[in-house]
């Protein structure tokens, strides 16, 4: 492949990207307070939340396979987000604390 394919197949991936997150706002500035609107930005993001840790915890609860590491995990990012209340130091915190516990420290499930 040459250079300039390259550059342009990530010229129209970054165009179609941005088009796709503008376009709603673009599209939907007028009805900014609609009923349905205020709705979904109301709920939708704990509903997101939920099924982020179900699809989380959905492997190791059917198969047991590091389940320890994922439910101590879930409790440091719970407590972080309590204490800081701050997404970025939730998911950094979560995160690093299940790779510390998968990696070296408690290699569990047949691992």
């Amino acid at each position: 492949m040459s250079e300039a394919y390259l550059i342009g197949f990530i010229a129209l991936a970054a165009l179609a990207t941005f088009l796709t997150r503008a376009t709603p706002f673009l599209l939907l500035s007028k009805q900014a307070d609609h009923p349905l609107l205020t709705f979904l930005g109301r709920y939708l993001p704990p509903v997101l939340m939920v099924l982020l840790v179900v699809y989380a915890l959905r492997t190791p609860l059917v198969e047991g396979d590091g389940l320890t590491q994922s439910l101590v995990s879930l409790t440091v990012v719970t407590v972080l987000h309590l204490l800081a209340r701050n997404a970025l130091i939730s998911i950094l915190g979560g995160t690093f604390c299940y790779m510390v516990l998968v990696q070296s420290l408690m290699p569990l499930g047949g691992q």
